[in-house]
């Protein structure tokens, strides 16, 4: 399997395969993330996207963090309105999460250490998340005066329940790997000197299964997101999808 790397200052892109991993790529900053970040990390997700020979994209942080959230420098010192970020960071940042979700390919966020505010969101964008046991998660919009715009209040109720999700908003309290799992909002927590064998038996597991069903569910679960379950089961009944490899897989069953 032949291994391909683009770099620039701020972001890596891997290929491995089937695998495209990205990294954030300022260690020194605890990998804030700055517009030049966002805008990259969209254009990657956008190309990975029409790339039907890739299957999994990997999102993590190089050092010790996934991501601190904003670098509040990236700011430019210019004063907030209504405690928004503004567009510069707004909009490359939903573009890159709306790819996440439109997209075919699993995504997996490794949270090889903290993970706050505006990384938690971009995290809550994967399709299954997996993250070192000494990793820190928090939502600490309060505590800067700076309001979600990301969708913190919609994804975070969703993942662990709206009770939760109000206390640590409201606190702005961080919260550890284990409790994260305990509470459903990751899928897994190791000790961070095996965190990559455990993505990487994770993709296995992914890549084993056909790539159109997987493509089906994800485009199944966007669409029905918030919809009634009778209207749920409607559009399910009603989708209709591609699947290329059934005959092959069911080939020892159909002979």
């Amino acid at each position: 399997m032949s291994d391909d790397q683009t770099q620039d200052s701020h972001l890596l892109a891997t290929r491995a395969g089937a695998v495209l991993t990205l990294t954030l790529n300022r260690p020194d900053a605890l990998n804030a993330l700055t517009p030049e970040m966002l805008n990259r990390l969209a254009d990657e997700l956008d190309s990975a996207a029409l790339d039907e020979s890739l299957r999994v994209v990997v999102l993590t942080g190089a050092g010790r963090a996934f991501s601190a959230g904003v670098d509040l420098k990236a700011l430019g010192g210019r004063r907030l309105t209504g405690g928004m970020v503004g567009d510069i960071l707004d909009i490359p940042a939903r573009r890159a999460l709306d790819c996440m979700s439109r997209m075919p390919q699993v995504v997996i966020g490794k949270l090889n250490g903290h993970c706050f505010t505006g990384a938690l969101e971009l995290a809550l964008g994967g399709d299954l998340l997996f993250a070192a046991d000494d990793a820190k998660l928090g939502d600490t919009h309060a505590k800067w005066g700076v309001r979600p715009t990301w969708g913190m209040s919609q994804r975070l109720p969703r993942r662990i329940g709206y009770a939760r999700a109000r206390y640590l908003a409201l606190t702005a309290r961080s919260f550890t790997a284990t409790k994260a799992h305990d509470w459903g909002l990751v899928n897994g927590v190791c000790a961070a000197s095996e965190l990559d064998a455990l993505v990487e038996t994770q993709i296995e597991a992914v890549l084993s299964n056909s790539p159109d069903v997987l493509a089906a569910y994800k485009d199944l679960w966007r669409r029905s997101e918030g919809l009634p379950l009778e209207a749920g089961l409607a559009l399910e009944a009603q989708s209709q999808y591609e699947i290329r490899d059934t005959n092959d897989r069911l080939k020892d069953f159909l002979s």
